[in-house]
């Protein structure tokens, strides 16, 4: 009873916020998280003006950086590291540790450690960013060095500091000078780590990823025991090291939350700093392992949450626990940004989407998006080293679809789609290659399993990779229409539960991929295919539905009340590229209800435009499924599609299983 009444509070929240322009639609005010889906490993949050922004730890991949208005839809928006930057390195857990963009004095600078604190400039946040530039440790700083998962705070008065953390019993806070380098007073807190009493270990583990802000009179200290979880944060009148002055550091995440012991996201850590929204909320981004307890989706690395700071009087602020619940969205304008989640890219411009990092350091020269305008060229880095671009492998449920055009000469040679672990020791790949007997042929290999089919296309094929859960299924085409598939399904939950030594500290990646010595032209990168099945089981945000069923029997989407909804982002209906424009869909549902209805919305309830609205008939129980079909309005683009459920007069009448879409 209270779940229910609290959800109705929810929703009647929304209704009122309606009318306002910063909650334009019922499906923006609330959400579940991962807002940021994917790795999203020590992320700090930046507010300047009424935009935020967050980036952290990228390691092999490049890094990115993101932008939102309302703290809930995110978007990639720039690269502040060159891949073709000398100083980056490649190898797996390498690569760029931290980072946070700030604005200061006129510019935007972006902090972070690669071999070194470094720091870049730029006009704007969107870029060009500038070369790094190496931080130079002062003469006054001789206890330690000056760290690498750190952050930056900038006073009231426009002082600002770097906030270190290095080794276990270091933490410091170093003033900068105009120029970005340590120039200054220095605050030394040596003891707030220091050893235990027994001499075995020391008090806060780590102590690492340390954030601060000020809020209200007080400076906030706040601070990760370690990667396996704890979050701890103390206050000061004045910025200062004098230990007297600080309060005694506190959880600062909700330990008490009777919902903790069934969350699937425990242990929090590595939180940004707290900061204000314009609606008088509080709120941080943190990074976090899904299902903690038995490791399933670990794979997917640390995910970007979003979760609401309470401040109390004179008590030490709180943050919610990242429990598995619905969350009131705070009230603040979308911008019209859709929900994160890897994106369609059909290379039509002539600068890359940000979205897409590279995997390790790689010479401008080993790629192109001019020399065959509207193809994305890939070369690799030699006959041994693949070349990649990379996103984050985000959900538990997608349809991954490119054109190759590739002529391979050796059975080295190879083309197309691969997941990746963050020890890149672990691969899914879809490829065109050849055989052992110079045959063209199309590889579908994970671990010791391997298919192949011979390719009696041609050099310009279609490859298609459909994940249901762990399992992932391999296709191949002429024309993008009518598909054979490569073998079996392979099961890649080794590669999705992986956690030696944290996954590297980075989540599992999807993307294109060239190997051996010739090149590749990549015409598309299609995310979610609105042709292939979606599982309604795998929502990106929802109200009023739960996943529901068992892993023996299978999973759905169910508990569906009147007005509920469930959010699939990122479906792709068609372009000049991908010729193909949605005029119907098909739902497979079991209902026992009369009258209900699926509504189909594209972007937003209410704001966005409806296509569709389906009639669901009684299959005679919640376990017998059946088809139901609706014309649509015709669709093409990219669009978030949200369903939404009316005509039902109790959570126990309609249950999903499937939908797609029929094109032209």
């Amino acid at each position: 009873m209270k779940k229910i009444i609290t959800l109705v509070l929810v929703w009647n929240l929304c209704i009122l916020c309606i009318p306002h322009a910063s909650c334009q639609s019922p499906s923006f005010c609330v959400y579940t998280n991962p807002v940021i889906p994917g790795d999203h490993s020590d992320c700090t949050l930046t507010k300047i003006g009424k935009d935020y922004y967050t980036t952290g730890s990228s390691f092999n991949p490049t890094p990115v950086i993101y932008h939102s208005t309302d703290l809930v839809h995110w978007e990639a928006i720039s690269q502040p590291v060159s891949a073709a930057w000398k100083g980056y390195g490649d190898a797996a857990r390498a690569g760029c540790w931290g980072g946070q963009i700030v604005y200061h004095n006129g510019k935007y600078w972006d902090f972070f450690n690669c071999g070194g604190m470094h720091f870049v400039t730029a006009d704007k946040p969107e870029g060009p960013w500038s070369t790094p530039v190496k931080m130079i440790k002062p003469s006054t700083l001789t206890k330690y060095g000056l760290g690498y998962d750190n952050s930056i705070f900038i006073d009231d008065n426009n002082k600002w500091y770097l906030v270190v953390k290095d080794l276990q019993p270091n933490n410091g806070i170093l003033e900068l000078g105009d120029d970005g380098q340590p120039s200054g007073v220095i605050y030394d807190l040596n003891w707030l780590n220091a050893k235990k009493e027994d001499g075995k270990g020391y008090r806060f583990g780590w102590a690492e990823g340390p954030v601060m802000w000020k809020q209200d009179g007080y400076y906030y200290y706040s601070f990760a025991v370690d990667l396996g979880g704890g979050q701890k944060v103390m206050r000061s009148k004045t910025l200062t090291a004098d230990k007297s002055a600080w309060t005694e550091p506190v959880d600062f995440f909700n330990e008490k939350d009777p919902l903790k012991a069934t969350a699937s996201y425990t242990g929090p850590n590595h939180s940004s700093a707290s900061v204000s929204a314009s609606d008088n909320t509080n709120w941080v981004l943190h990074p976090l392992f899904a299902n903690g307890n038995k490791n399933e989706w670990f794979g997917q690395g640390r995910q970007g949450l979003l979760n609401f700071v309470k401040f109390e009087g004179d008590k030490l602020p709180v943050a919610d626990y990242p429990v598995n619940r619905i969350f009131t969205a705070p009230k603040l304008p979308s911008s019209g940004i859709p929900w994160m989640v890897p994106k369609s890219d059909f290379f039509t411009t002539t600068k890359l989407n940000p979205e897409w990092s590279f995997l390790g350091q790689t010479d401008d020269n080993l790629w192109s998006l001019s020399e065959r305008p509207g193809w994305f060229r890939l070369k690799p880095k030699s006959a041994s080293k693949a070349n990649t671009i990379i996103k984050t492998d985000a959900e538990h449920n997608y349809s991954l679809i490119t054109r190759v055009d590739f002529e391979p000469k050796t059975k080295e040679d190879e083309a197309g789609l691969r997941i990746m672990n963050g020890w890149e020791k672990m691969f899914v790949k879809l490829y065109s290659s050849l055989n052992d007997k110079g045959q063209k042929i199309i590889g579908f290999s994970f671990e010791k399993e391997y298919y192949e089919a011979v390719n009696t296309i041609g050099n310009t094929v279609w490859l298609k990779i459909v994940r249901t859960n762990h399992v992932l299924t391999a296709f191949f085409s002429a024309d993008g229409s009518s598909w054979t598939q490569v073998g079996s399904g392979i099961d890649v939950s080794s590669l999705d539960s992986h956690s030696v030594d944290y996954n590297a500290f980075t989540g599992n990646r999807q993307g294109l991929y060239a190997k051996g010595a010739t090149s590749a032209d990549f015409d598309l990168y299609i995310y979610r295919d609105a042709y292939t099945p979606i599982l309604a089981e795998c929502p990106a945000n929802r109200f009023d539905a739960e996943r529901i069923g068992t892993a023996a029997e299978g999973f759905n989407l169910g508990d569906i009340k009147n007005n509920g909804w469930a959010l699939y982002a990122g479906v792709e209906f068609g372009t000049e590229s991908y010729k193909k424009a949605a005029n119907s869909i098909e739902i497979t549902a079991a209902s026992l209800a009369q009258g209900a209805t699926v509504e189909v919305w594209l972007d937003s309830i209410g704001t966005g435009k409806k296509i569709a609205s389906c009639k669901i008939g009684n299959t005679g129980n919640l376990g017998t499924f059946k088809p139901f079909k609706a014309k649509t309005k015709p669709t093409t683009g990219r669009h978030d599609v949200y369903l939404r459920f009316v005509g039902l007069k109790d959570d126990k009448q309609l249950v999903l299983k499937t939908f797609h879409f029929a094109a032209n």
